[in-house]
């Protein structure tokens, strides 16, 4: 069974479930301009293997790595093999340093960057991708007692998963300009913060501002005049409401849990949207109760 073979901040793990079942029943091509770590994506794969698939995400080293996991999987492996011993040969002092030395480097091969962007991830603080505005990785160590660097089968299995994927890093829109009527969208962008500290969206370095909603909102009706069928989750916010509100959209209210909060008390459910098309695309689809569903 494949999964995500990264822990990433806003991911969708709680919610692929409802979006796999949600989804239509035939797809041509899957398509996920904000892809993350991809949970929906494996979640679908699952249940359709070899689904046809357009991955992409704005962050060029992860959709490298993605491709290295698609295509060298093995000399991945034993890189983070390598990493692995490493680190845990070393005491608590010294996997700290570690740790700080990896963040420094900046390899010289795809296959080096893509065990570097694991392994961080694996070791530095709450599991987060974050960097700055020059672009470099800058999330503290994390202190894991035993952090799972090198999950070898799960590796596997997200390679032979992604062997129909095609991964990309090109901006939102032009992800979504491939889509054509019987294909599959899926948007999960960053979302609208709730407060004025919600706000993480350093996963590049470039920032989702209220413009940027405004633009994917016109994707989004691009797509529906089109007749691609698109589903879009974000956070239960007034101004994203007001973006799609009056559009025949159909417009649902999950409640979910975030994956990744320093704060345990942060972690409580909260309501998301879920927005889809389907009924202005001519596409006919069973009533899906999921209005009062706590995820999480």
């Amino acid at each position: 069974m494949s999964a995500p073979f990264l822990k990433w901040a806003g991911g969708k793990g709680k919610l692929a479930p409802v979006v796999a079942a949600g989804c239509p029943a035939s797809i041509v091509t899957y398509h996920e301009p904000f892809v993350g770590a991809g949970a929906v994506f494996f979640a679908l794969e699952q249940e359709r293997p070899g689904l046809p698939s357009r991955l992409n995400d704005l962050n060029g080293a992860l959709m490298e790595t993605f491709r290295v996991v698609r295509d060298d999987v093995e000399q991945l492996i034993e890189e983070l093999g390598r990493m692995a011993g490493e680190f845990f040969g070393r005491d608590a002092e010294g996997r700290k340093a570690y740790y700080y030395q990896v963040r420094a480097e900046d390899p010289a091969t795809a296959v080096g960057r893509a065990a570097r962007l694991i392994f961080l991830n694996r070791t530095g603080y709450n599991g987060l991708y974050r960097v700055n505005r020059s672009g470099r990785f800058n999330v503290p160590y994390g202190r894991y007692a035993n952090p799972r660097i090198l999950h070898t089968e799960g590796l596997r299995a997200a390679s032979q998963s992604l062997r129909n994927a095609e991964p990309t890093s090109v901006d939102f829109e032009e992800a979504c300009a491939a889509a054509r009527p019987g294909d599959f969208v899926y948007l999960d962008p960053p979302y609208q913060p709730l407060s004025a500290t919600s706000s993480f969206t350093s996963y590049t370095s470039a920032e989702f501002s209220q413009d940027e909603q405004r633009r994917l909102r016109d994707v989004f009706e691009d797509l529906t005049s089109r007749g691609v069928p698109a589903m879009l989750s974000n956070s239960s916010h007034p101004f994203i409401r007001e973006l799609y509100d009056g559009r025949g959209l159909e417009i649902r209210t999950v409640k979910m849990s975030r994956a990744i909060n320093s704060n345990g008390h942060g972690r409580a459910p909260i309501d998301e949207l879920l927005i889809d098309n389907f009924a202005r695309v001519g596409l006919e689809m069973p009533k899906r109760d999921i209005d009062a569903v706590t995820l999480g």
